[in-house]
């Protein structure tokens, strides 16, 4: 006998089913990459390394004259930013843009040579970067990564439904493997109690990950604004820029330099030409841990100190998203948050592999292998519930939800040998 339970389980386990399909890709290839830049400090110190302890000869240069050191490489560029050293014997890295690219180059401070020159886009990192962000397709590519972070999240709300125990004998394959049952059984098992043990960090990293979605950050940004004064993201990207009318040979003096190393901000600290403001500077922390960034603006005609903008004086929105960034980029509490960040994409890793290794075991000869639909209107009330309720506040979600219900309702289930291929027939 089909009962209500029974069907739901099915609809559900349908979902799942497709759902893994289509995310198993990218859940591999975002874990592999985010356990990459989970260690994006210790790369590019290791990559930096001979730049860190410069032979200190004679008397160091003034940083107007580096930056024209800088640009004597690149005469049409313009002037971007300009990274404060962390200590004496430590190149000064200085950005420019040149032909729309961004340029960075390590200038020894005491002899001006130009010790190493290279393309910020092209910097390992970066590169991992826009593999995890965008799959280096621009917004073309950050949408199709929103659109499986989506359907991840539908992955993880109904693999704990099909998770959930229905009876009470032990537990094992609930929160352990069985072993000494069988491949199958142990696949299954790898399968349930992986994905228990990562489903609440998941979550976590799918939805602290949406504030760099293009959608949903768009979205998100137009509500943000309608209740507070109009003010920079602080998890925006802002590389500063040539500000017209600013002199960056006069206006970077020395005294404004030692100004801005004495707030001691959390390292790599840069300071740019502030794009909102004409005549003034703005230094800018780019630690990892979000709760340790800082910015502060100076006056270029005198050096002065105009205003400092501390972590606990953001709004609290950005805050909350702050916080939930630097725990999502490994940083928030030191060593032990990047080890649990290396953890959780190693359990994903073997998540998708067990999912699919499942698939090939189960799947039947000439069919896609999903459970066969079943009609029941009560299940497909709740089931509609649930997704209207993520696609809300999920726009990529709902707008994929859409295609997919005219896909079915009216080309594939027309087409009979689609539509058993897929088991949309019901049952």
């Amino acid at each position: 006998m089909i009962t209500y339970h029974n069907t739901l389980y099915r609809t559900l386990w349908r979902w799942h089913f497709y759902a893994g399909l289509f995310c198993i890709p990218f859940v591999v290839s975002l874990s592999l990459t985010g356990a990459i830049y989970l260690f994006k400090p210790q790369i590019e110190a290791w990559i930096d390394r001979d730049y860190q302890s410069l032979a200190i000869t004679g008397e160091r240069s003034l940083p107007a004259e580096q930056i024209t050191s800088a640009k004597a490489h690149f005469p049409q560029a313009s002037f971007v930013s300009y990274r404060l050293p962390q200590h004496n014997r430590q190149a000064v890295i200085i950005t420019l843009s040149n032909e729309g690219q961004r340029v960075l180059l390590y200038i020894n401070p005491y002899t001006l040579e130009v010790l190493k020159t290279v393309n910020a886009d092209s910097q390992l990192i970066q590169i991992v970067r826009a593999l995890h962000g965008e799959l280096m397709l621009g917004n073309t590519g950050s949408i199709i990564i929103e659109l499986a972070g989506c359907w991840a999240i539908v992955l993880v709300i109904t693999g704990l439904y099909l998770w959930w125990p229905r009876s009470t004998r032990g537990l094992g394959g609930i929160v352990y493997p069985r072993l000494g049952k069988g491949r199958r059984t142990l696949w299954r098992d790898l399968h349930a109690v992986t994905g228990l043990w990562v489903a609440v960090f998941t979550l976590f990293l799918l939805i602290s990950g949406l504030p760099w979605a293009l959608v949903w950050s768009s979205a998100f940004k137009e509500l943000r604004s309608l209740g507070a004064a109009a003010s920079e993201q602080s998890w925006s990207v802002h590389h500063g820029g040539h500000s017209t009318g600013l002199d960056i040979s006069k206006t970077l003096s020395p005294a404004l330099l030692t100004q801005a190393m004495q707030l001691q901000f959390a390292h790599p600290v840069t300071l740019a030409p502030d794009k909102k403001h004409e005549n003034q500077w703005k230094l800018s922390s780019g630690h990892q841990n979000r709760m340790l960034r800082a910015d502060a603006w100076f006056n270029a005609d005198n050096g002065e100190l105009v205003k400092v903008l501390p972590f606990a004086e953001r709004l609290t929105t950005d805050k909350i998203i702050g916080i939930g960034i630097a725990a999502h980029e490994g940083h928030l509490f030191g060593w032990l948050n990047q080890l649990l960040g290396l953890l959780v994409t190693a359990g994903l890793i073997l998540l998708s592999i067990s999912g699919f290794v499942l698939w090939r075991k189960r799947k039947p000869a000439n069919v896609l292998g999903a459970p066969p639909a079943m009609a029941n209107a009560h299940v497909g009330k709740v089931v509609l519930v649930i997704t209207l309720g993520l696609a809300a506040v999920l726009p990529v979600l709902a707008i994929s939800l859409i295609v997919i219900f005219i896909l079915e309702r009216f080309v594939l289930k027309r087409i009979a040998r689609a539509s058993a291929w897929l088991g949309l027939s019901a049952q």
